[in-house]
């Protein structure tokens, strides 16, 4: 067995079961989670008729770097979300279909990696664990940027120490941020591509909640868009991951794509031909689809948009909580830590959230996930408003 399997520490969900074993909510009450980002709006139709419409293509082998087409379709979209100049991103070389960002952000480390030479991969505290996990099966060392209130919940890059920037090979952000929501500006962007030229490492850019956003008028900057307006149109040491899990609520396709600096692409195709993890042609045609049309999108925005509306409205007098920038999470600040919170929570209240330190580590002396909770308000509007009730009398009685 590989050792570095030992280094892994259980998912999140594992740690939660663990915490709830014993417990016995009370059965007046209907369970409600709050736990786990999974959408549960409906998936569009005619996604859903794309890939049904298309299951004839099962007779063929895919290729790894997927259609033509759909490499088109993601360029378009790509050009005119994030404001870059007509043809400056290639179809061709600069674009890779992915079965979902999850597997991509792990892979993404095991082929740029050089393991040789005492590697160091930088990533957000808290964080989505794969990139813990990418990290320490690419045999590098993970480093925890501790993203507090006192920073903003943004990644601080000049507490990163010189020693550490030097031995730097990967960076990954997550913008907007799981699971605080807060979105890095164009201009801090900026500046990690300016030390990442300096230190010659690669950002990994993981941008899979940019679609949820509260401010129609006000989209989060993506990496690619504050490249391109440093004039930097070959994306140079730049990747960024896009999914069509939470943009179109199809988490079961398993669609997304990476984007950007042609000789990572290049480098990341040849990886994945070897991996063998071609998307399936009707998963191609449906993400064809998705990616061409806003209207869903749009209607996605508003419903998150109602459900943290309320959600906020209900707890705002009894938890220190703010509305996120963007994503479909609260971060709330609890009472007490955590763990104890959520595990007090489902016995009285049967409701669950998941504990903030089981998304982060101690790092710098401290676990800036300990006395925060997540909430994911995937549930429907009335599940989520009811779970928010059940929250505030749990609070308003301790």
């Amino acid at each position: 067995m590989n050792p570095d399997l030992s280094h892994l520490q259980p998912y999140p969900f594992e740690r939660l079961a663990k915490l709830f074993d014993g417990i016995a909510p009370p059965q007046t009450l209907n369970e409600i989670s709050l736990s786990i980002g999974e959408p549960k709006h409906p998936t569009p139709a005619f996604i859903t008729e794309e890939v049904i419409t298309h299951l004839h293509g099962l007779s063929r082998y895919p290729l790894t770097r997927g259609s033509p087409e759909l490499r088109q379709a993601i360029s378009e979209w790509l050009t005119a979300r994030f404001s870059l100049a007509a043809g400056i991103l290639d179809p061709e070389q600069q674009v890779l279909p992915v079965n979902g960002t999850r597997e991509a952000l792990f892979a993404f480390a095991q082929c740029i990696i050089d393991r040789t030479v005492a590697p160091v991969v930088l990533m957000p505290n808290p964080f989505y664990q794969i990139y813990e996990g990418a990290a320490l099966l690419a045999g590098a060392e993970p480093w925890f940027l501790n993203t507090t209130r006192k920073t903003g919940f943004r990644p601080d890059f000049e507490s990163v120490p010189e020693s550490t920037w030097s031995r730097c090979q990967l960076v990954y952000i997550c913008t907007p941020g799981n699971p605080t929501g807060a979105v890095m500006s164009c201009a801090k962007l900026q500046h990690l591509i300016e030390l990442a030229d300096r230190y010659d490492f690669v950002i990994a850019s993981d941008e899979c909640y940019s679609e949820i956003y509260l401010d129609e008028s006000s989209p989060p900057c993506g990496l690619l868009q504050a490249a391109s307006e440093m004039g930097r149109n070959d994306f140079s040491r730049c990747m960024v991951f896009h999914s069509l899990s939470k943009r179109s609520n199809a988490p079961g396709l398993r669609s997304g794509f990476v984007a950007g600096d042609a000789d990572l692409v290049r480098g990341f195709l040849r990886y994945r031909t070897y991996h063998g993890c071609a998307m399936p042609p009707a998963t191609q045609a449906a993400s064809i689809r998705a990616w061409q049309d806003e209207n869903h999108v749009i209607e996605n925005r508003k419903l998150y948009r109602e459900k943290l509306s309320a959600v906020h409205g209900i707890l705002a007098s009894v938890l220190d909580v703010q509305l996120p920038d963007a994503g479909f999470y609260l971060w709330p600040q609890t009472p007490v830590v955590g763990e104890e919170f959520a595990r007090d929570l489902l016995a009285q209240q049967n409701v669950i959230v998941l504990p903030g330190s089981y998304l982060s580590r101690t790092a710098a002396g401290i676990n800036p996930g300990q006395d925060y909770v997540r909430m994911a308000l995937v549930a429907p509007l009335e599940d989520c408003v009811e779970a928010a009730e059940r929250i505030k009398s749990f609070i308003s009685t301790a």
